[in-house]
C-alpha cells in the first residue's frame, strides 16, 4: 500500500477511526446472539455468514492502516507478514461471505451494491498480489490503495447515510415519524456513495503518489521493477 503523501498524523487518526468503527460493527455480534444483528436474517445460516462477514471485515479493516505506518512499512517482514493476514484473514472470508449475505438479503439494490464491491474487493486483491509476484511495487501500492479505499467503505456508508437523512429531514422530503423506516432503504445509497467517494480519493491519492516519485522510472521511461522475493506475497 501507498499512502505516503498522507502525513503520519493522518495515518493515526485513520487508524483511530477504523479501530473504532470496527468495535462498533462487531460489536453486537459479539456473543453471537441473533437477537442484536442489526440486520434482519433469514436463518441460522444467514446470520453465521453475516457474522462472518462483518468480523473478518473488522481484521480488514484494523489491519489497513497499519501498512500505511512509515515504522512498519520500514520493516518488510512485517509488513509482508500484516498484508497477508490482512488479505487471507480480513478481505478474502469477508468479500467471499459478503456475497451470499447479499443474495439472502432480499433487496435488489442491496444485492447489486454488495456483489459488485465484493468482487471489486476480490479483483483488486488479486491484482495487487499478481503485481507484487512480478515484482511492480508502484503496480502493487496502487491496487492495495484501491482495495483499502473498498474495505474503508465500511465506514464511509456509516458517515454517508446519516447525512443522507438529515438532508431529507431538514428539506422536509422525509418526516421525523419516519426517519427509522427511511433509514433502511438508505443503506444501499450509501454504499453506492461511499464506494464512488472512496475510490475517487483513492485515485488522488495515487496519482499524486506517482508524480512525488519522478525517479520511478528509467532514463529511458521504462518502469523499473523490484525483483520479487521467493514466497513474497
Amino acid at each position: 500500500m501507498d499512502l505516503r503523501v498522507l502525513r503520519p498524523r493522518r495515518v493515526w487518526l485513520m487508524l483511530l477511526v477504523a479501530v473504532v468503527a470496527a468495535a462498533l460493527m462487531a460489536a453486537p455480534y459479539a456473543l453471537l446472539d441473533v437477537d442484536s444483528s442489526r440486520v434482519e436474517v433469514a436463518g441460522g445460516l444467514h446470520y453465521a455468514l453475516l457474522v462472518t462477514h462483518i468480523l473478518t471485515a473488522t481484521v480488514a479493516l484494523v489491519l489497513g492502516p497499519l501498512q500505511f505506518v512509515p515504522a512498519i512499512r520500514a520493516r518488510r517482514r512485517w509488513h509482508r507478514r500484516i498484508g497477508r493476514t490482512y488479505l487471507l484473514a480480513g478481505v478474502l472470508p469477508s468479500a467471499v461471505a459478503a456475497v451470499p449475505v447479499a443474495l439472502l438479503s432480499g433487496r435488489l439494490v442491496s444485492q447489486v451494491g454488495l456483489v459488485i464491491v465484493a468482487v471489486g474487493w476480490l479483483v483488486t486483491a488479486g491484482l495487487a498480489v499478481r503485481a507484487i509476484r512480478s515484482g511492480d511495487v508502484a503496480a502493487h501500492r496502487a491496487w492495495m490503495t484501491r482495495n483499502y479505499a473498498l474495505t474503508f467503505l465500511a465506514v464511509t456508508a456509516r458517515i454517508v447515510v446519516p447525512l443522507i437523512l438529515l438532508t431529507l429531514l431538514a428539506s422536509g422530503v422525509v418526516a421525523r415519524a419516519d426517519a427509522a423506516t427511511v433509514v433502511a432503504s438508505l443503506i444501499p445509497i450509501g454504499q453506492v456513495l461511499g464506494c464512488v467517494i472512496n475510490l475517487v480519493v483513492a485515485e488522488v491519492l495515487i496519482r499524486r503518489a506517482r508524480r512525488a516519485r519522478p525517479a520511478s522510472r528509467s532514463p529511458l521511461g521504462a518502469r523499473v521493477r523490484v525483483p520479487a522475493r521467493p514466497g513474497h506475497p
